[in-house]
């Protein structure tokens, strides 16, 4: 999925159009110019772009004669209307014939970012949920979610039960352990896996904004409000929404998302209309809810509401056991992403993965392997390539017995034993063996038979 926005803006007015190129330049967009109707569908049968801004009156092609060829060569293409004759009729028939939304010249520019940031959050959720679609598939698939430990394999099974059926979902655990990972999973696998999965973080917002973002808000609601807006709840109708932080919301904001999950109904910012929804909510929290609780900081009958079903992730350190599939996985990954021979880890390099505590969890381990990899030169990851910014503080409670034996040893005679411990604990299994240590069978068997001839010798 790209980072940066392909935008083509479309006015016969040079002046106009190149103001409007440099304000979008300055924001990280990618701009091209089309100074027609007829250049603009031109433009569109042969590139595709994330977002068109299209000015109404032109010479040669009007903007509504243009958005009508446009969305037959581009259908799902978000199309802004500008018209320096704010006619309501004008408006009403370009969104009629597919435009998004439509802004009124002289353009102001604040709006016009905020227009184009909810456009392109829009078509981000439509994107993300096809890719995880195509990623995760009909049907539910371990392999998708790494794991191979005691702890992993209960919460997947879990993961897979839940799924198919319409219960509310509270994931807790540490940051950087995946829990939208397993929100994509459930929403994924489940029959509303056709419709919207919309995500909002809760502890990124303010209150006021978090309110109009969840229930949305009427024309005249506050500063700004210059019409109507659906919230992320009636955008997930009939499919999922998934609340990340939720114990970062206001006493307020809880009892009035309380009522959403009790009566499926919500009132917009300013309006008093009921609206009804069918959305299944999934939430997730890094903080432990009962003690909030305890503390006053979470209403006790919401946390019953989403705690339905539990699931509970565990941190990284206590399933040390997936360390080196991770990290093979994330090896793989960024090998790839960045055109480099890379296809494994040394064994001090995997002995010191598995000697750290991750106190930022999975995320911490991907930010580390890609650093590695950016920075190897070989077609293997070394200890000294793998960085661990909070390592003073965060060895785990085996690190000094597992460091001790090798301190002032050869690098040699480290291997040997990194190999042995391997193969004591993967209980004489030689593909086991290689896994954990992050090379391949035959390598491991060489240097099995090296040790065996020189002990014969």
């Amino acid at each position: 999925m790209k980072d940066t926005l392909e935008i083509l803006i479309v006015d016969d007015d040079a002046v106009h159009r190149r103001a409007v190129r440099l304000n979008m330049a300055g924001w990280g967009y990618s701009v091209t110019e089309a100074d027609d109707g007829e250049e603009a569908v031109r433009q569109a049968r042969v590139r595709t772009f994330d977002l068109i801004l299209m000015d109404i009156r032109m010479t040669k092609m009007s903007g509504l004669e243009a958005l009508e060829q446009i969305k037959k060569i581009q259908p799902a293409v978000p199309v802004i209307i500008m018209t320096a004759y704010a006619s309501v009729e004008t408006a009403v028939s370009a969104m009629k014939m597919g435009a998004d939304d439509y802004l009124t010249k002289p353009l102001n520019y604040d709006e016009l970012q905020i227009k184009i940031a909810r456009t392109a959050e829009r078509r981000r959720l439509k994107n993300e949920n096809e890719y995880l679609k195509e990623r995760l598939g009909e049907k539910f698939d371990r392999r998708n979610l790494i794991g191979q430990s005691k702890a992993m394999i209960r919460l997947l099974e879990m993961v897979e039960q839940v799924a198919a059926t319409q219960a509310t979902v509270l994931i807790t655990g540490e940051s950087g352990t995946g829990k939208e990972m397993i929100a994509n999973a459930i929403h994924f696998n489940s029959s509303r896996r056709e419709a919207s999965f919309v995500k909002i973080n809760c502890a990124a917002l303010t209150e006021t904004l978090l309110e109009s973002e969840l229930f949305g808000h009427e024309k005249g609601a506050f500063t700004g409000a210059d019409r109507r807006r659906e919230g992320k709840f009636v955008q997930a109708d009939g499919g999922s929404i998934f609340l990340d932080e939720v114990s970062e919301m206001s006493p307020a904001m809880q009892v009035k998302l309380l009522r959403v999950l009790q009566e499926r109904e919500l009132t917009r910012v300013g309006g008093q209309d009921v609206v009804r929804v069918d959305v299944r909510l999934i939430a997730a929290s890094n903080k432990d809810l009962k003690k909030e609780i305890r503390e006053g900081r979470f209403r006790e009958d919401l946390f019953y509401r989403l705690n339905v079903v539990a699931l509970a992730l565990p941190p990284l350190k206590e399933r040390a056991e997936d360390i080196p599939l991770l990290a093979q996985h994330f090896l793989k990954l960024f090998a790839e992403r960045n055109a480099k021979a890379i296809f494994g880890f040394t064994p001090r390099a995997m002995q010191k993965l598995a000697a750290y505590a991750w106190p930022g969890n999975v995320r911490e381990l991907m930010n580390a392997v890609e650093r590695a990899v950016v920075l190897s030169r070989s077609d293997t990851v070394d200890e000294d390539e793998l960085v661990f910014p909070m390592a003073d503080q965060c060895l785990s409670p085996d690190a000094s017995r597992m460091a001790a034996p090798t301190a002032g040893l050869p690098l040699e005679a480290v291997e040997k034993q990194s190999i042995l411990e391997a193969m004591k604990a993967a209980g004489g299994n030689k593909s086991e063996a290689a896994r954990r240590l992050g090379i391949t069978r035959k390598t491991l068997r060489k240097k099995l038979e090296k040790y065996e001839s020189a002990n014969e010798g």
